[in-house]
């Protein structure tokens, strides 16, 4: 099998060596990397010039960089291959990955109850949709005929379920075209709308009241870069080029698109988000004119209508969240800022419910019409995460999705007017996984916060500083990190390994002002949580440095990129996913754009001292012991270009003294994550495991 241009998605030699019957290296010591060129490459920003001797493997489409990544991919095979036990582990991946049926993001509709099912080992989840409650299940789209490489990313029932729009996306590239399905017959309808969202800009879609037509997301057709997202109009029956721009023209390079819909269609509302981690505009369509509601200040983070009202979650000046009911030009407060801090609300019945968050605990309340407080949804009290509540104004009825460290997916039927619940459906995991226990510490940060620890292991384990532990972090856009299902991390657990996850600074866990406080020039907020939550695993005894790794993803990878360069002595092992290393740079690509919001810009005096601070490329050292390293990218991944992590991976190899190895792995047909197969999402888990099992020692 040998190359990585093949379908293999991550860092999963052993797997692809076991299926098709190849041999493994013995286990020894460190291959040397392939060598990396350096050219005498630099950017001025004010006074100070800044050395980029890895700039030319920005240039992916170069004969030389192809040549490069080959080379890399071929040395992760070789490191890879050095650890015992990797077959086991990986064998033990995929038993663990194979449940029985997943269904996510349920949407009711009527009596119709449209949702994803996958069926692993299949490669992706099809569309399905089936009569409420009861009823036979009917398969509208399977996108696994075209060989599992295409995904379907979101789906829009019409008003009364008769049609679906849905988008598809290929190779993780997360270019999005929507096509239209017949949802009672599974007829294709002729619609074939491109260049409908993707990457940082999410596709949206909000349908006519006639069912006749729909406003969509769609980029400039005659561009190619994903920027200038407008809201356009499509009837059916009739070619994309005659659809009409509705609104967004001018209005911002970076604009993301929410849209929301009165439950008779007579108004439509836009929530529009200038940049990644920003608070949104409202404004709503009446009368066919769209006018400005609410302006970024408010901090809207969620919304819904209620008939013809709106409600929205605002932060400005309620940090944790309020809910504000906007209403015939009107603003009100229906639920006052509380200790928990409000992300979502749908409605349910003539009332809403809010989905609340506290630290990695969540919970659901209900309210009435007028804001007065019902009950909280029979749910369990600590250790969930709410996926999805799918519920509709016309009934009093929801389906509340959620899971938990131990819980693959549950979805429980609750009833808003008698408060009575009940399980209509849960995933069956491939193994027990009650031996887990879950512990909470809490970790003290640089400047005194207090930084939430969740402890996994196995129950009754006794922390004596010997077992082989993973940190987990990400730290950013408000993104609150929950008790998210363990699934494949059972076989670290259950070998007597420790997985800890931490809720940072950045993240939506405590509210905005959580997220605010680690972002732009208070990011390093974000590293020093990070730290502390290693330390605390070093001082419970639930770790000791030498074997303790970290891992993050995206936003996580520049964590772990950042903290690795800053503290490599506290860590042995590192693992980044599709991570942001050169901080400097990352604006210049599209999607980084968007992130300026997030990060800040090099233009700006006092953002540019605090990226070049903490920006990972540029805080490595020559002849400096960094742990063992595995970095993943994507090559068509439109949200972090996969050059960050080439360029990452080549500075330490060059810089590191420990022995310890650098490697990286390049996924061909793969992207960000995003409409990952099973094959590609059970490879990445298995790469990391058998890339910590054989650095940290796990028995």
């Amino acid at each position: 099998m040998g190359s990585f241009r093949l379908r293999w998605p991550g860092a999963l030699l052993a797997l692809a060596l076991i299926l098709s019957g190849g041999g493994v290296l013995a286990t020894g010591s460190v291959p040397p990397p392939p060598a990396t060129r350096t050219e005498p490459v630099s950017s001025t920003y004010g006074a100070l010039k800044v050395e980029d001797p890895y700039r030319w493997l920005e240039k992916a489409a170069s004969p030389e960089v192809q040549r490069w990544i080959d080379d890399q991919n071929a040395y992760a095979e070789k490191v890879l291959s050095r650890y015992p036990g990797r077959e086991k582990m990986a064998a033990r991946v995929r038993e663990l990955s194979l449940t029985s049926e997943q269904r996510t993001r349920p949407q009711l509709v009527g009596n119709q109850l449209f949702y994803l099912r996958l069926v692993p080992p299949q490669e992706q989840s099809v569309l399905v949709s089936q009569p409420w409650p009861t009823g036979t299940v009917r398969v509208l789209v399977d996108p696994n005929r075209g060989g599992g490489l295409t995904a379907v990313t979101e789906f829009w029932p019409s008003p009364s379920g008769r049609y679906v729009a849905y988008g598809t996306a290929d190779k993780g590239t997360e270019d999005t075209v929507i096509r239209v399905v017949d949802g009672r017959t599974g007829r294709m309808l002729p619609e074939v709308l491109r260049r409908a969202g993707g990457g940082t800009t999410p596709s949206a879609l909000a349908w006519d009241a006639d069912e006749k037509g729909f406003i969509y997301t769609r980029f400039p057709v005659d561009s190619v870069a994903p920027f200038n997202v407008a809201l356009f109009h499509h009837r059916l029956g009739t070619p994309a080029s005659q659809d009409k721009l509705q609104f967004g023209a001018g209005l911002s390079p970076y604009a993301e698109y929410e849209l929301i819909a009165s439950k008779d269609r007579k108004y439509v509302a836009a929530l529009v988000m200038a940049g990644d981690g920003e608070p949104k505009s409202l404004y709503v369509r009446e009368a066919g004119e769209w006018l400005p509601l609410l302006k970024p200040r408010e901090g809207v983070i969620a919304s819904t209508f209620l008939g013809e009202r709106i409600l929205v979650i605002a932060t400005g000046g309620s940090p944790k969240g309020r809910v504000v009911v906007v209403e015939g030009g009107t603003f009100r407060t229906l639920v006052r800022e509380g200790d928990w801090a409000m992300r979502g609300i749908a409605p349910l019945g003539d009332g809403f419910v809010v989905t609340e968050v506290w630290g990695a605990d969540w919970r659901v309340r209900q309210f009435d019409k007028d804001g007065q407080y019902v009950r909280a949804l029979p749910l369990p009290a600590a250790g969930i995460d709410i996926d999805t509540i799918a519920s509709d104004e016309r009934s009093a009825e929801a389906i509340v999705a959620y899971s938990g460290w131990t819980e693959p997916g549950r979805w429980v039927r609750y009833d808003g007017a008698t408060g009575k619940s009940q399980e209509v459906f849960a995933v069956k995991a491939a193994a027990d996984y009650s031996g887990v226990e879950a512990t909470k510490i809490e970790a003290v940060s640089k400047d005194g916060t207090r930084v939430p620890v969740t402890v996994l292991a196995r129950r009754g384990t006794t922390p004596d500083g010997t077992a082989p532990a993973i940190l987990y972090g990400y730290g950013g856009y408000g993104i609150s990190v929950g008790p998210t299902f363990l699934g494949p991390n059972l076989a670290w657990i259950e070998r007597g390994g420790v997985y800890a996850v931490a809720n940072l600074r950045g993240g939506g866990e405590f509210g905005e002002q959580w997220h605010l406080d680690g972002r732009l020039t208070r990011k390093q907020n974000v590293f020093d949580d990070f730290v502390a939550a290693g330390e605390a695993l070093v001082k419970t005894r639930w770790a000791a440095p030498d074997k303790l790794g970290i891992l993050g993803g995206s936003n996580g990878g520049l964590l772990v990129g950042a903290v690795l360069t800053q503290r490599p002595e506290l860590f042995r092992a590192a693992v980044g996913r599709v991570g942001i290393y050169d901080m400097l740079r990352v604006e210049l690509h599209p999607n980084g754009a968007f992130n300026v919001t997030e990060f800040g810009t090099v233009e700006n005096p006092d953002q540019f001292a605090a990226l070049h601070a903490y920006s990972p490329l540029h805080r490595v050292k020559d002849d400096t012991a960094y742990p063992a390293v595995l970095l993943l990218t994507g090559e068509n991944d439109p949200r972090v270009d996969a050059y960050q992590s080439r360029k990452m991976a080549a500075r330490l190899q060059a810089a590191t003294r420990s022995g310890h190895p650098v490697a990286l792995i390049t996924r061909r047909a793969a992207g960000h994550g995003v409409g990952a197969s099973f094959s590609q999402r059970t490879g990445d888990r298995a790469g990391a495991l058998i890339f910590f099992a054989g650095e940290l020692g796990l028995p």
